[in-house]
């Protein structure tokens, strides 16, 4: 049965996404020609299939029975399509992405992330994220940054370019702030600083925040909580760990981190996610304790 529900699921995304570039092909050619205002109004309109995509996804996930979500959201009435956010999560499997996108859908604006450049590679996912506006990054290696001290910018450069799209119409965008996802392995090399995290990492983020300046409504801080173990991809489309926890806290970004230089801005960036993330790490202990 799982078997089944699992080869139901992966062929149902496949053909979601393949059946996106159906209207995506549509108005790639259009965006050729098209110039000034026009074009403003067709890139918003190609988010369009981002709902689509979700809303599909979710429904497949309710049908199908896969996963039984606690969402806890604070505030969930004063949310908005017509606001830009900055969305930070804690980040354990690629499960995480699907969750973030079918379940903030519809409440917030659509939800873009940052991702690696060999994801465009992927057939029809990675030309279709790159089209609708998903920065592709690449990372700089230490060694390349010796060899082209002018590669240091790169990271910033790349992001504050994204964030001028992102400026185009309403847009959430995610961070995964502890930069990879967290395995026990890479807590152990930590320390242990946090018992359900991975420390985070603010340097991205702190360029969000000056790139997007004042068109961010708030940030929202999601904790994903699985309470019967970190699901793989497969073994959560099969349906085998289908109880999932998604709290969602919004905050307003402190005024000291837009006002401060660039130093005292880091710093005052640093100490505030850190706060957030013992908030967060209690409540994943708090969620588990309780279960």
């Amino acid at each position: 049965m799982h078997l089944l529900k699992g080869i139901t699921a992966i062929t149902f995304i496949m053909f979601n996404a393949a059946l996106v570039w159906i209207p995506l092909a549509l108005w790639i050619i259009q965006r050729a020609w098209t110039r000034g205002e026009a074009l403003v109004a067709l890139r918003k309109r190609m988010d369009l299939i981002i709902w689509w995509w979700s809303a599909n996804n979710r429904r497949m996930l309710r049908w199908l029975n896969i996963v039984e979500p606690d969402i806890r959201w604070k505030d969930e009435a004063s949310m908005s399509k017509e606001n830009w956010y900055l969305v930070i999560s804690n980040h354990q499997s690629w499960t995480d992405i699907v969750l973030l996108q079918c379940f903030m859908y519809p409440t917030i604006s659509p939800l873009k992330f940052f991702t690696k450049e060999q994801l465009i590679w992927v057939p029809f996912i990675g030309l279709a994220m790159k089209v609708l506006g998903f920065p592709y990054v690449k990372r700089v290696t230490k060694n390349q940054m010796r060899a082209n001290p002018e590669l240091r910018n790169a990271d910033k450069t790349n992001t504050l370019a994204a964030c001028d799209g992102f400026k185009n119409h309403p847009t959430s965008i995610l961070n995964f702030v502890e930069g990879t996802r967290r395995t026990s392995e890479k807590q152990a090399r930590q320390s242990g600083e946090f018992s359900h995290l991975l420390r985070p990492k603010i340097g991205g983020l702190g360029y969000v925040i000056e790139g997007m300046d004042d068109y961010l409504s708030n940030l929202l801080d999601v904790t994903i909580i699985y309470p019967d173990g970190v699901p793989t991809f497969w073994a959560f489309l099969q349906g085998r760990l289908p109880r999932v926890i998604i709290d969602i806290q919004p905050y307003t970004i402190p005024e000291q981190i837009y006002q401060s230089s660039d130093a005292g801005r880091r710093a005052a960036l640093a100490q505030w996610i850190k706060q957030l993330w013992i908030a967060k790490d209690q409540r994943i202990a708090d969620a588990l304790s309780a279960d």
